[in-house]
C-alpha cells in the first residue's frame, strides 16, 4: 500500500469523526494512549484486553440510561434483546440468531444482490453512483426480508431505512457523553413509533414486545450498514485496495479488515453493575463505561490489509465479545463481501463526499463514485 494513498484514505475517513462528533473524537484521541482512563464518573476503555474484559467479566447494567439497552427500554416496553438479562436475553438471542445464521443469510442474499446489480449498473455506462442511497436501500430491503414484512404496503425498503435512521439520530444523545438536548426522548419515541408501524403488516399488529424488538433490530441493522458500506468502499478507492477486493481468495480477509477499521459502532456505552478492576483502574458500580471499539481493534493504528490481517480475536472486537457479541456479524460480512465483489471490476474512485453530521453513527451523507476502468474492460 503506497504511503501517499494510505494517508489520503486515513484523511478522508477521519472526516466522518471530526465533522460529525468533533468534541467526542478529540476526547477519545487525547486519552487513547492509556488503556483505561477515568474522567469523573466515566471510565474510557481503549485497550484491547480491558475492552474484552469489560464485556465478558464486568457485570453490566443493561437498562441504565445512556446505554443501548436503556435507549431500547425507553423507546419501547422492554424485552428487546438489548435490555434483557439472563434467561430472557439468551432466549431472544437464540430466536434472532436463527434468522441470522448461515442458512438465514443465504436466504437473504438475493435481496441485497438485486439492489447491488440495479444500483451499480450506471457505473458500466460511465455514470456516477452515490453509494449512500444504495446502502440505505440495501439495508432497508434486507431488514424487510428478515422480518417478513416484504410485500406489505408499509414495508417499503427506503421508508424503513429512513425511519430507522431518524430513530437512531434522535436517540443518539442517550449513547454519547454530554448534555441531553430538550425533546430528545420525545423525538426518539415518535421516530420509533413510526418505524414500528412500517414494520408491521397491515392488520397483523402482533405482540407489543415483538414490534419493539423488530424496530430495534431495524435501527441496528440499517444504521451500521449505512455507516459501514460507503466508508469501506472509500477506503478501497483511496488506498488502492481494489485488487484485493477483486481476488476471491483475499476478499474475505479484506472484508474483516475493513470492518475492523471502519468500526461501524466505534464506541459502546455501558454502565457497570458491580465493582470491578480494568487494567488497574478501579471501576465502581454505576460508573459509565465508554468502550472504544475503534481503538480496541487497533483501527486507528493499523490500516486494512488482507495480506497481513489483524488476528481474528482482535478484528472481531468491533462486533463485541462473549454474550455481548453482535448477532449480525455474519450478515455484515456477507453484505460487504458482495458489495466489494460488485464494485471491484469498475475500480471506482471517489469524486464527491459529504459527511452526515446528524447521523447516529459516523458516516457519509453522500459518497459519489465513478468507474476508472472503461466498461469494455469489465466484460
Amino acid at each position: 500500500m503506497a504511503p501517499a494513498a494510505l494517508r489520503a484514505a486515513r484523511r478522508r475517513d477521519r472526516r466522518v469523526y471530526t465533522r460529525s462528533h468533533p468534541v467526542l473524537f478529540a476526547l477519545l484521541a487525547a486519552t487513547r494512549r492509556r488503556p483505561v482512563t477515568r474522567i469523573g464518573g466515566a471510565v474510557l476503555v481503549h485497550g484491547t484486553e480491558p475492552y474484552r474484559q469489560a464485556l465478558t467479566r464486568v457485570p453490566l447494567d443493561r437498562t441504565a440510561a445512556g446505554t443501548t439497552g436503556g435507549a431500547a427500554r425507553e423507546l419501547s416496553t422492554g424485552g428487546t434483546l438489548f435490555d434483557q438479562d439472563g434467561t430472557g436475553h439468551r432466549a431472544t438471542r437464540r430466536a434472532v440468531a436463527d434468522g441470522l445464521g448461515a442458512a438465514g443469510v443465504e436466504r437473504l442474499r438475493p435481496v441485497w444482490q438485486e439492489v447491488l446489480a440495479r444500483r451499480l449498473a450506471p457505473l458500466a455506462e460511465g455514470r456516477e453512483v452515490d453509494l449512500v442511497p444504495l446502502a440505505r436501500e440495501l439495508a432497508g430491503a434486507t431488514v424487510c426480508a428478515l422480518l417478513g414484512t416484504t410485500g406489505a404496503p408499509q414495508a417499503d425498503a427506503e421508508a424503513v431505512a429512513e425511519a430507522a435512521a431518524r430513530a437512531a439520530a434522535a436517540a443518539v444523545r442517550d449513547h454519547l457523553p454530554g448534555p441531553r438536548p430538550p425533546g430528545t426522548a420525545r423525538a426518539a419515541a415518535t421516530a420509533t413509533a413510526r418505524l414500528q408501524t412500517l414494520l408491521v403488516p397491515s392488520g397483523e399488529p402482533g405482540e407489543e414486545t415483538d414490534t419493539a424488538l423488530r424496530a430495534m433490530l431495524a435501527v441496528a441493522a440499517v444504521n451500521t450498514t449505512v455507516a459501514a458500506l460507503p466508508r469501506a468502499a472509500a477506503w478501497c478507492a483511496d488506498a488502492g485496495l481494489w485488487d484485493q477486493a477483486a481476488d476471491e481468495r483475499l476478499r474475505p480477509a479484506l472484508v474483516g479488515e475493513l470492518l475492523r477499521v471502519v468500526a461501524p459502532s466505534p464506541l459502546l456505552p455501558r454502565v457497570a453493575a458491580a465493582d470491578a478492576d480494568l487494567d488497574g483502574c478501579p471501576v465502581r458500580a454505576g460508573d459509565r463505561l465508554i468502550l472504544v471499539a475503534r481503538h480496541a481493534a487497533r483501527a486507528h493504528a493499523e490500516p486494512p490489509d488482507a495480506r497481513h490481517p489483524a488476528p481474528p480475536a482482535v478484528a472481531r472486537l468491533v462486533f463485541g465479545a462473549g454474550g455481548h457479541a453482535c448477532l449480525g456479524a455474519r450478515l455484515a460480512r456477507a453484505q460487504l463481501d458482495d458489495t466489494l465483489a460488485a464494485l471491484a471490476p469498475h475500480r471506482p474512485a471517489v469524486v464527491r463526499a459529504r459527511v452526515d453530521r446528524a447521523a447516529a453513527l459516523p458516516g457519509w451523507r453522500s459518497l459519489t463514485v465513478r468507474a476508472t476502468r472503461p466498461p469494455t474492460e469489465n466484460r
